[in-house]
């Protein structure tokens, strides 16, 4: 019996210190902005946000180099690479980093709306598969490394970087979801305490880059039938939003780019 009971003290003493499913909460985020005429705003979809634990006081130092991080639009980092403007428009269309983003469609490879790089690609592909339909479908094989996905690519290293920051600063894992179409997405299965949520890298919303940097705190139960928790930015104006905005971006002007050497 005895060392039953200490078996089943070494138990509980190796069991995470993780509240029980009933006191973890949920956060409910939605981000909506503003970013053309008239008050009505839409969902930032496709975005992917950050969970830190620890208030914006604890994290500042964090929060300083996230703010600070110079800007490096996506139109610069093509047009510094000799991007065509028909690639460049085609990837803003979708707001798209990557050549991956989407399907490119016969009318990208053919026509008045063709991009370069893909009847480049194409043409290459149709030698080696023997088939315009093939040589479309595996297009991006044939696209320079830099022009498919260096820009993707230079985003994810920045960003693995300020997570590894995050992540030594608070001693817990960050945590990330992507909003849908909306705008809105969900952490789930979150210890009580206080948290900033953040994109981390800048958001290209018309001609500026925001950035968001905000406190929330977590009560043990919260669940998502509450409200949402309302990021916007300053271009927000919606009447349906005002009085449920929670946090709102910094903004900084995008940077000029050098024309296009194509």
């Amino acid at each position: 019996m005895l060392l039953l009971g200490c078996l089943a003290a070494v138990a509980l003493g190796q069991t995470p210190n993780v509240p029980p499913a009933d006191l973890r909460g949920v956060i409910r985020l939605r981000v909506r902005i503003g970013d053309g005429p008239g008050p009505k705003a839409r969902g930032l979809s496709r975005k992917r946000f950050f969970l830190i634990k620890g208030s914006l006081e604890e994290n500042k130092p964090l929060v300083q180099s996230i703010e600070q991080r110079p800007v490096i639009s996506r139109d610069c980092y093509y047009r510094a690479i000799g991007a065509s403007k028909e690639l460049i428009a085609w990837l803003k269309q979708s707001d798209c980093e990557s050549v991956y983003c989407r399907e490119v469609e016969p009318k990208d490879i053919e026509g008045a709306e063709a991009v370069p790089e893909f009847q480049h690609a194409a043409l290459l592909g149709e030698k080696e598969f023997g088939s315009r339909e093939l040589a479309r479908k595996w297009l991006t094989v044939n696209v320079k490394e830099e022009l498919r996905d260096g820009y993707y690519k230079q985003q994810q290293r920045d960003l693995k970087a300020i997570i590894n920051q995050a992540e030594e600063l608070s001693k817990t894992k960050v945590l990330s979801v992507m909003t849908d179409t909306n705008g809105t997405a969900f952490f789930t299965e979150l210890e009580p305490g206080t948290y900033v949520v953040s994109n981390i890298l800048p958001t290209e919303i018309g001609s500026s880059a925001a950035v968001w940097n905000c406190e929330i705190k977590v009560k043990p139960g919260d669940l998502a039938s509450v409200k949402p928790y309302l990021l916007a930015n300053a271009g927000n104006k919606d009447p349906r939003d005002i009085k449920n905005i929670k946090c709102v971006s910094t903004e900084k002007r995008l940077p000029e780019c050098p024309a296009s050497s194509k």
